[in-house]
């Protein structure tokens, strides 16, 4: 992990940061507050930006990059949760849970130069008592992560694996993808054991499917990337 510099230290007109959930709502000034008391943090893929058991309370603000949130069982099996990108807020739950407990998954890097700022939890909530509106934002940022992760439940239960998988293809799409001429392409960097973890189903069963997807023209794969040629196709699939 190196540090890049004091957050403030870039020009604010164009600071990422200032996208970030915690701050696209708040005047320039008064973010600038703020800004000072991050620390920014440039990684390599691979790296871990905090660990299951941790018992830090500070959270992350991803910058620029991916990152994938992994949660590893007593018996050392390895389960994706989750992946972020350039906007999110990572890490946030020991911050307003400071006796919770330690971190209950790890953070790591998906991509070399992916860009980070850590903020304290006391920093925050000192900012905080001086602009209470900002409060409203993370609740609402925390209150979507809550509906993303019954919808998850959710679809575990009512939908099949062709249709998660069909969303969740959409879903890296509209997060991650690159438009070209014959379509959207979308470099997810998962191994298919990972894939299948975001699916919540087999590796063998979410093989079958993007075969079945691919036979059907709706994509194709190259390595860890996946070219989607009718997203229509997908979104109905994944209504079914």
């Amino acid at each position: 992990m190196v540090v890049v510099r004091k957050a403030n230290e870039g020009p604010q007109e164009d600071n990422a940061l200032l996208q970030t959930a915690l701050f696209k709502r708040v005047p320039r000034q008064e973010a600038g507050q703020l800004l000072s008391s991050l620390k920014e943090y440039r990684l390599d893929k691979g790296s871990t930006i905090f660990r299951q058991g941790d018992t830090d309370h500070r959270m992350y603000l991803l910058e620029k990059g991916r990152v994938k949130l992994v949660r590893q069982s007593m018996d050392h099996r390895v389960q994706l949760l989750s992946i972020h990108g350039r906007g999110e807020i990572l890490g946030e739950i020991p911050v307003f849970d400071p006796n919770g407990g330690p971190r209950t998954a790890s953070a790591v890097v998906m991509v070399s130069g992916t860009q980070v700022a850590s903020l304290e939890r006391d920093d925050l909530f000192a900012w905080l008592n001086q602009h209470p509106r900002v409060a409203v934002d993370m609740l609402e940022v925390l209150a979507g992560r809550l509906r993303a992760n019954n919808e998850r439940i959710s679809d575990l239960v009512f939908m099949d694996v062709p249709a998660r998988l069909a969303k969740t293809l959409i879903d890296l799409a509209t997060r991650f993808g690159e438009p070209f001429e014959k379509g959207l392409m979308v470099p997810h960097d998962l191994t298919q054991e990972e894939l299948a973890q975001l699916v919540g189903a087999s590796r063998e069963t979410v093989n079958k499917a993007l075969m079945d997807f691919s036979n059907r023209k709706w994509i194709s794969r190259k390595g860890r990337t996946i070219i989607i040629y009718h997203p229509g196709a997908l979104i109905r699939r994944s209504r079914m």
